[in-house]
């Protein structure tokens, strides 16, 4: 038996390797070398080639080997079996820090002040607002939204939060639906986008969304965060509501296309902060043994944790 390692835009061979260490009782094999079809039992992928996964008759199932598994369902000729989306803590407690990084430095205008001290320009300001005068609003309470909620609520901000069906969590207003939205996007300041890329929120990060936002918030016009998926947003929305003063900066670490292209306007727009897609890298070693577990329990006949409803997309 053997687990396929279907991997495009990453180098695969770290991760061979640490899959050999964390399932030793299986061949680990290459898509980019020949294999046996009918020896595979498991596939472990990233962004792999669309119908590289369709001749496998044995397959049992499928591994993201990173948070988002758009890129295991977009394949039209995926095979019907169980697909599997990484949950751990690392991945998690990365998002968590950016998201906090990012509202931290809204509020207190990081920027800002970069660009007086390039500048040399002292300005004695004592008019900035507290945390919890700042309504941040988390599209997508899932594992990430949910503990990127918390952390901030323990900052002192003023946080609810938005999802396809209602969640409870201490301390932070829940909002569900599409007939909830408006009033979700009404009270927020900061708006943090964690959404899954399904067929629902292709897009979704346009300008009669952002035109919802709160405009009587402390920090003036809104600001947006979206950690998520490219695919969520309409990047030329985005720099028109940059334009207009729908929106007064955007945080993004996910693009449309990726690698952003190098003529892209958002590089070099002064309201504009980018980090190249790592708001929360995956780590191999946590990856790599949660799929061995997972693996485990499969062969044990055990149900397979953190499986994705293929049809909602998460």
């Amino acid at each position: 038996m053997s687990l396929l390692v279907a991997i495009r835009g990453w180098t695969p061979e770290p991760w061979i390797a640490r899959l050999r260490q964390h399932v030793p009782q299986l061949a680990v094999v290459s898509l980019d070398d020949p294999f046996d079809q009918a020896a595979v039992r498991y596939a472990a992928t990233w962004k792999h080639p669309p119908g590289a996964l369709a001749g496998l008759p044995n397959l049992k199932a499928v591994f993201s080997l990173g948070a988002g598994v758009d890129h295991v369902l977009r394949d039209p000729a995926l095979p019907r079996v169980p697909v599997a989306r990484v949950v751990d803590a690392d991945l998690t407690h990365r998002m968590v820090e950016y998201v906090v990084w990012h509202c931290l430095a809204l509020l207190r205008q990081a920027r800002r002040y970069a660009r007086q001290q390039a500048e040399h320009i002292w300005l004695d300001d004592r008019g900035q607002p507290s945390a919890r005068e700042v309504r941040v609003g988390i599209m997508g309470l899932g594992v990430m939204g949910a503990a990127a909620a918390q952390a901030l609520v323990a900052l002192g901000f003023d946080v609810a939060g938005w999802s396809r069906t209602p969640r409870t969590l201490p301390q932070v207003a829940s909002y569900a639906g599409q007939a909830e939205l408006p009033a979700f996007l009404a009270r927020t300041d900061l708006l943090v986008v964690l959404l899954p890329h399904t067929p629902e929120t292709l897009g979704i990060i346009s300008t009669p969304l952002l035109r919802g936002l709160a405009r009587d918030g402390r920090l003036g016009a809104p600001a947006l965060i979206n950690a998520g998926r490219g695919g969520l947003q309409r990047e030329v929305d985005l720099l028109a509501c940059l334009a207009d003063g729908t929106l007064g900066h955007v945080v993004l670490d996910v693009f449309e296309t990726e690698q952003l292209p190098t003529d892209s306007p958002l590089w070099d727009h002064p309201k504009v902060t980018l980090t190249p897609h790592n708001a929360a890298v995956s780590d191999p070693d946590a990856i790599c043994a949660l799929i061995g577990r997972q693996i485990d329990r499969l062969e044990r006949g055990l149900p397979l944790e953190h499986e994705v409803d293929v049809a909602r997309g998460y």
